[in-house]
């Protein structure tokens, strides 16, 4: 084995928070830690979603824990829930000052990685890494600016170059940049950042966590679902995703009560969604709260579809959500409203019924046909199990993030 490495994570979410950064940089840390490495996260006191302090935590100014292996030291912030630019965007800066303040108490980094969203994270990992005089590479799970401006949140073409300008700054900064997929890579490139200095890796599954196994019979009773042919949305109830057409494809349904909708946890946009499925007279969705991870293992084992829906953007053709790769991983059957990169992934796997986004008729024509051809519907799971054994294991993807951080520390040290 290579020399043992410490590397650094500065991240806004971490576990026990549920969410694509949140099990990334948990499930590659447990990787490396299992390869001999020590690896250190540098984040928030748990809130996400919902803006409440987790159990067992409280809104100090630092706290230290290892949490199976992995050194959190979790710094305060701004807390708000997930709605609202304004308080979740101060939310966001304030944890620049505090992580600064502390990062004397942290152990050592032979590299520091700071993943965005969000950038103001990245940029205190970028400080840490110019205090401690170490390589930091940048990580992309999300484009911003552009995120914000494909969606109308943000139009003043003024704040927009301002935040253009921080964004490329970063980049520049960087010894290494990793994205999680090959279209944000294609768009830094074409923006001049160098070919050289990116890698993608994208986002994947622990296999040895999200196994196949069967409906639980007491979650199904406790939500009255026995029997039923469960279609499930897990994750973030948000502006991406476009969930009034989800309810518009249940309302399309409700002459079959065999088949029943299932949406689990919080976002800015859960209230809206519940409004306009109580105004459609909407009978046949349940909606539940937030879960912790061993809870989203327990809904992928109650679905018998699972529903991965993006809105129609043209940014959203590089997005790949990261729930797809724990759902087939889980030999769950996929209907995918999306298009891009993560459609011709499913489409590799064929584990997925792909229909165009926003398209409530095709979601609905996708589900009955789950539901009229069971063997099909298994066929498709077993498929996306196989797929990401093969392709998106976390094992394999830390084993080559591994390789990214050994690059930016003989570069950094030339």
């Amino acid at each position: 084995m290579a020399n043992p490495l410490n590397i650094g994570v500065y991240s806004h979410y971490f576990t026990p928070e549920i969410g694509a950064p949140s099990a990334r940089i948990y499930d590659l840390g447990q990787q490396w830690l299992a390869a001999g490495h020590t690896v250190r996260v540098a984040t928030c006191v748990p809130n996400h979603p919902t803006g409440n302090v987790y159990p067992g935590y409280k809104a100090g100014w630092q706290q230290q824990e290892i949490l199976d292996g992995i050194e959190v030291q979790r710094n305060w912030s701004y807390i708000t829930p997930n709605s609202g630019f304004v308080k979740k965007t101060l939310g966001h800066v304030s944890f620049i000052p505090s992580s600064r303040i502390n990062q004397h108490k942290f152990g050592p980094m032979d590299a520091i990685i700071g993943t965005s969203p969000t950038p103001f994270a990245a940029l205190a990992g970028l400080l840490t890494a110019k205090k401690r005089n170490v390589p930091f590479i940048m990580e992309i799970r999300d484009l911003w600016p552009a995120i914000f401006t494909e969606m109308g949140i943000i139009n003043n073409r003024q704040i927009i170059r301002v935040l253009e300008m921080g964004e490329m700054w970063l980049y520049r900064q960087a010894t290494q940049i990793v994205t999680v997929t090959e279209a944000f890579r294609q768009d830094l490139i074409r923006r001049n950042v160098p070919a050289e200095k990116i890698t993608t890796i994208p986002n994947g599954a622990d296999t040895d966590f999200w196994t196949p196994q069967a409906k639980p019979k007491t979650l199904a009773q406790q939500l009255g679902l026995d029997n039923k042919f469960v279609v499930l949305y897990i994750g973030a109830h948000g502006i991406s995703h476009a969930l009034e057409k989800i309810v518009d494809a249940a309302k399309g349904l409700q002459a079959q009560p065999e088949i029943h909708f299932l949406f689990v946890g919080e976002g800015s946009r859960k209230a809206a969604v519940q409004a306009y499925a109580a105004e459609q007279g909407v009978q046949n969705i349940t909606f539940v709260g937030s879960t912790d991870k061993q809870g989203v293992k327990d809904y992928y084992a109650l679905a018998d579809a699972c529903l991965v829906p993006l809105r129609d953007i043209p940014l959203f053709d590089g997005f790949i959500p990261s729930k797809m790769f724990e759902i087939m991983a889980m030999a769950r059957p996929i209907v995918a409203s999306l298009k891009g990169e993560s459609a011709d992934i499913l489409e590799r796997a064929n584990s997925a019924k792909i229909v165009p986004p926003e398209e409530s008729n095709a979601i609905k024509n996708a589900i009955v046909q789950l539901y009229a051809d069971k063997r099909m519907a298994a066929e498709l799971g077993q498929n996306g199990r196989a797929f990401v054994e093969q392709h998106y294991s976390r094992k394999l993807l830390a084993d080559r993030y591994l390789n990214v951080l050994n690059t930016a520390i003989m570069q950094y040290s030339r």
